[in-house]
């Protein structure tokens, strides 16, 4: 587990950041309240499934502590292929909401992700496509961090929700395709892994 203290100017915001890429169940007990709080139950992974990805080198997990507390989360997972590391779930404690803590914690993501992925191009995540005012702020949300909303819809055959991809990428040089289905393709291969059956292994798949 790593660790790294943020100061963040003009903000008023001091954080530690902490990740790991191995199972920490007292790290996960930190995330975890976060995580059951932003997410329905039909909307998040079990912990079963999150302890599998560990197991399976899959995922990192970041929790973001202010005064000792942890205020905020995210699990993230870095695709070999396309060179994108995909944002599965990011969350702010509500409490805690308000206060500048998600762009900051974007910001800090995305200089980790720099330092810690060698060769990685960028990153990605999915934001429900539906035309609410509530999906809408998220957007607006992810493009105030720099993230660009492409046009594709994407349709899962096991959840009634259709998402869309938003992207950053990382050098000016290489700028990261505008096609939100050839971006997808990271995403999916993500899930498929999370949720593929390891031998001897009676759990059940689908992407939440």
């Amino acid at each position: 587990m790593t660790g790294k203290d943020i100061r963040m100017s003009g903000e008023d915001l001091h954080m530690e950041h902490l990740t790991t890429d191995r199972w920490d169940g007292a790290l996960w007990a930190e995330a975890d309240v976060i995580y059951r709080e932003a997410f329905p139950e039909h909307g998040r992974k079990s912990e079963a499934i999150v302890r599998r990805m560990f197991e399976r080198g899959l995922c990192t997990l970041h929790v973001w502590r202010m005064e000792g507390e942890a205020a905020a989360m995210a699990l993230t997972a870095f695709d070999d292929r396309s060179g994108l590391l995909v944002i599965d779930y990011i969350a702010v404690k509500q409490s805690r909401q308000g206060q500048g803590i998600g762009r900051s914690c974007v910001l800090q993501l995305r200089d980790w992700t720099v330092g810690a992925k060698p060769g990685c191009r960028g990153i990605v995540i999915e934001v429900e496509a539906e035309e609410t005012e509530e999906n809408a702020g998220r957007i607006r949300f992810w493009e105030s961090a720099g993230f660009r909303l492409t046009e594709y819809v994407h349709v899962y055959v096991w959840v009634p929700e259709t998402y869309r991809a938003m992207s950053l990428g990382f050098e000016l040089s290489s700028p990261l395709t505008d096609d939100g289905k050839e971006l997808f393709k990271a995403i999916t291969r993500y899930h498929e892994r999370a949720y593929r059956k390891m031998k001897g292994d009676g759990g059940s798949g689908g992407k939440v």
